[in-house]
């Protein structure tokens, strides 16, 4: 399947966080034809293991943790109102303008069923605390619903229920391509799983050159607890964690919407270890790019969620340039490529 094709299907695929499924079938049988061994732990993560050449020798735990995750920023139902609407909250970090008045599927037990995001009329005035904040675009999780249009029963055949999964509906979940770009909603963390899933493709016809095994991991839970990422650090024979994401342009961050990969020297949660961040730099440098070394501090990721609690001595971040990160975003095409590539020279490097 080509790179673009497959982007397609991993962007129609839903995947709130702790119900990845579709998003993770894709993926399995795409890593299954790269790997040597695969599987799904206990928390959801699809693993992948493609081992170096035989003719090396691997001390313990010397291997690499590649990680993308699976989920995408969701919805979960709240309270379900007399009427059928239901109230809901955020499911990793957005606010509600993230999504807009927009089509979305209820991830019911039985049955998933459509219903429309509102934030209310335009016409409302300041009298209502929800006119006020929808007239000034200041609109909070309380000033939303979800109409469907159901009885509470109907609802509750459909197995709907406090904590049920709300995602952008498929209908407004395909992309939109630029000249050299995509844009489209879940390109966090669609498009690096793309350059993952590459990655492994080229690794597995050179593993020769690797310097260590390779566990590649599809990750859940991502946007709200890192849970994915942190139970595989516990529970893999890893060294080094290396994230794969997203990075946002901004001004104050020095990052532009180029195909060169963002090398992320911290974040929220802490710098990255040293001397794997000027691995990442190299890496990408020896792929043919001018890597965007960036420091930013209104970001996390799995790898920082690693080496922030121990799980792992070391850990790094490499991002794919995104514009509108977390809304309709938009990477160029090339980029997922370079990101890819740069993971290889990474996992190749002497």
């Amino acid at each position: 399947m080509n790179e673009r094709d497959l982007l397609q299907r991993l962007l129609y695929a839903r995947g709130p966080g702790g119900e990845e499924d579709e998003v993770r079938q894709i993926c399995q049988a795409e890593l299954a034809t790269s790997c040597d061994e695969t599987w799904i732990d206990d928390a959801g993560n699809l693993i992948g293991l493609i081992r170096a050449g035989a003719q090396k020798s691997h001390p313990q735990k010397s291997a690499n943790l590649i990680m993308a995750h699976i989920d995408e920023i969701a919805m979960a139902v709240k309270l379900i109102n007399e009427d059928g609407s239901l109230q809901v909250t955020a499911l990793g970090g957005i606010n509600p303008v993230n999504f807009g008045m927009c089509p979305v599927d209820v991830m019911g037990d039985k049955q998933i069923m459509p219903g429309v995001l509102s934030f209310g009329s335009m016409h409302l005035t300041s009298q209502s605390s929800q006119g006020k904040d929808v007239q000034t675009g200041n609109v909070h999780w309380d000033d939303v619903h979800v109409v469907t249009r159901l009885s509470r029963e109907q609802l509750a055949a459909s197995g709907i229920r406090p904590g049920t999964r709300v995602v952008m509906s498929q209908h407004w979940r395909k992309p939109f391509h630029l000249p050299d770009a995509t844009a489209a909603h879940f390109l966090d963390d669609r498009a690096p799983v793309v350059a993952v899933l590459q990655a492994a493709a080229w690794v597995a016809r050179s593993r020769g050159q690797l310097n260590a095994d390779v566990y590649f991991a599809f990750t859940t839970m991502e946007e709200e607890t890192n849970a994915g990422a942190l139970f595989a650090a516990h529970h893999l024979p890893c060294h080094t964690a290396i994230a794969v994401e997203v990075g946002p342009i901004a001004e104050e961050y020095g990052t532009e919407l180029t195909v060169n990969p963002i090398i992320v020297a911290g974040d929220e949660k802490g710098h990255y270890t040293r001397a794997v961040t000027d691995r990442l730099i190299a890496a990408a440098e020896a792929a043919g790019y001018t890597p965007q070394v960036a420091l930013l501090v209104d970001f996390a990721s799995d790898a920082s969620a690693i080496l922030g609690s121990g799980a792992m001595g070391k850990a790094g971040c490499i991002a794919i340039p995104t514009e509108n990160t977390h809304g309709f975003e938009i990477v160029l095409d090339a980029g997922i490529e370079a990101c890819a590539k740069s993971l290889v020279r990474f996992l190749t490097q002497q």
